[in-house]
C-alpha cells in the first residue's frame, strides 16, 4: 500500500483506487451507463464540434498505433454484420444515394476514369473468358427485355 510518510495517509491515488474497485462492486452495467449518458450530456453542452473532431482524431491516431490491420478488419466484419441486422434495403439505397452524390460533388471526370480503369484492371485478374461471356449474355437478355 503506498502511504504518505509524513502522516502515514494513504495517497490519492490509493483512495482513488480503493473507492473505484468499491463502486464497481456495488453497482452494475445500468449504472454506468446511466452516468456515462449524463456525462456525455454535460460535456456536450460545453463543448463544441472542433472538441469531438479534435479528441477523435486523437482516439482514431493512437488506435492505428495500436492495431493491426486484422483488428480493423475484425471490428469492421461486426459492425457490417450488426447494421445489416438492423436496417433493411431501403435504408442502404439511401446511404448510397448519399455517398454517390456527395462523391459526385466532390470529384472530376478523371477521378471516375482512374477508379474504373483500376476496378476493371482487378476484375480482369479475377475472372476468366467464361465469367465475360455469361455476364455479356445476361445484359443481352435484360437489354431484349428491358
Amino acid at each position: 500500500m503506498a502511504n504518505n510518510n509524513d502522516n502515514n495517509k494513504m495517497s490519492r491515488e490509493e483512495a482513488g483506487r480503493k473507492g473505484g474497485e468499491k463502486t464497481s462492486q456495488n453497482h452494475d452495467k445500468e449504472f454506468y451507463q446511466e452516468i456515462g449518458q449524463k456525462g456525455g450530456e454535460a460535456t456536450s453542452q460545453n463543448h463544441d464540434k472542433e472538441f469531438y473532431q479534435e479528441i477523435g482524431e486523437k482516439g482514431g491516431e493512437a488506435t492505428s498505433r495500436n492495431h493491426d490491420k486484422e483488428f480493423y478488419q475484425e471490428i469492421g466484419e461486426k459492425g457490417g454484420e450488426a447494421t445489416s441486422r438492423n436496417h433493411d434495403k431501403e435504408f442502404y439505397q439511401e446511404i448510397g444515394e448519399k455517398g454517390g452524390e456527395a462523391t459526385s460533388q466532390n470529384h472530376d471526370k478523371e477521378f471516375y476514369q482512374e477508379i474504373g480503369q483500376k476496378g476493371g484492371e482487378a476484375t480482369s485478374r479475377n475472372h476468366d473468358k467464361e465469367f465475360y461471356q455469361e455476364n455479356g449474355e445476361k445484359g443481352g437478355r435484360q437489354r431484349r427485355s428491358g
